[in-house]
């Protein structure tokens, strides 16, 4: 296991960062996971006028989710939201980030 993996493993395991979600595949059965919440709000350019927009993504470990797919279905202290958009890794390899809507 390399530095960023333990490292990884230890913010993901930190109460204050990380929280316990429902993940459920498409078609398939609940299972709990680790996720770093994160809803930052996003500025998007569309010709000269600036949108503003409040966004929620969260982060999973690719050792608890191997292939988050659009559609799938995450629960966030009782509220349900559905992946939206193609989940991207990051350079190591080991965490998702997703782009989630209400379902």
């Amino acid at each position: 296991m390399t530095a960023f993996a333990i490292a990884l493993d230890t913010l993901f395991a930190d109460a204050n960062l990380a929280r316990d979600v429902l993940y459920t595949t498409e078609g398939g059965g609940p299972s709990l996971v680790r996720a770093i919440l994160r809803r930052p709000d996003d500025v998007t350019g569309f010709g000269d006028a600036r949108l503003w927009s409040e966004t929620t993504r969260i982060d999973l470990r690719v050792a608890e989710v191997v292939n988050p797919r659009p559609g799938d279905r995450i629960e966030i202290d009782g509220e349900a939201f559905l992946i939206q958009g193609e989940p991207v890794r990051d350079r190591e390899r080991l965490v998702w980030t997703v782009d989630l809507r209400p379902a």
